[in-house]
């Protein structure tokens, strides 16, 4: 939530009146982001390192102790490498995307939906809780980035299918938005270019001629399947 889309939604989630908390390992991004998103909400920051289950569940832990409940995770930790080709695929570079984008999203949806089911049986409100994670349009296709960063979101959308059939019950929604080409700091340092280079050239592949998608409309996408007005689609 520090930077790129994680840090448009801390601010939007903020001022739309939701209590945000920020966990990420870029500390003083994090609290940047945290001191813009108070002016319109309360919002803070907490260190969070996603490849170390420990913290993420001490984490949500931390959340749940001071707020009372956790209500939604937005899992939107990545990173996007160059791991070569698969005839050169870096197979250590291939544990590092896993590790952030699909085995870190894994130990958020785990806790987050842990404490929202312990919620919901506790009789605390009819709402079990949304957790989205931020796929990728690479999360259905193929030729969108690396092959090891195309892995790890095909395995992300996989776990989001699986985790939405096994929490429907208790009333926890999962869902996903899988956005194609922002200019986040991510990608831009990724392609060793500047976000209007980044913006043009992803105009090519939009369908929506005109428009170019920036990271504040993921995060209203995100918003919307957080929200009650989301509250059938899982």
């Amino acid at each position: 939530g520090a930077s790129g889309i994680g840090a448009a939604a801390a601010r939007l989630f903020a001022s739309s009146g939701a209590t945000v908390v920020i966990a990420d390992v870029q500390d003083e991004l994090g609290e940047t982001v945290a001191a813009s998103a108070s002016a319109a909400g309360k919002c803070r920051y907490m260190r969070c390192d996603v490849t170390d289950e420990a913290q993420v569940e001490a984490t949500v832990a931390a959340v749940v102790a001071a707020h009372g409940r956790l209500d939604v995770m937005l899992s939107n930790a990545g990173v996007l490498l160059p791991t070569g080709s698969v005839m050169d695929m870096d197979l250590r570079e291939l544990d590092r995307v896993m590790a952030v984008n699909f085995r870190g999203a894994a130990a958020c949806v785990k806790h987050a939906a842990r404490a929202m089911v312990s919620q919901a049986e506790a009789g605390q409100g009819a709402r079990g809780g949304a957790i989205v994670c931020t796929a990728s349009v690479a999360s259905v296709q193929g030729g969108w980035g690396p092959a090891s960063y195309t892995a790890s979101k095909h395995a992300l959308l996989g776990l989001v299918r699986a985790a939405a059939g096994e929490l429907g019950p208790h009333g926890v929604r999962v869902n996903c938005v899988s956005p194609g080409g922002v200019a986040t700091p991510l990608s831009c340092g990724f392609m060793g270019v500047g976000p209007e280079e980044l913006e043009a050239m992803t105009v090519p592949f939009n369908v929506l001629q005109g428009k170019v998608l920036r990271a504040e409309d993921v995060a209203e996408a995100a918003l919307f399947l957080a929200s009650d007005q989301a509250a059938f689609v899982s």
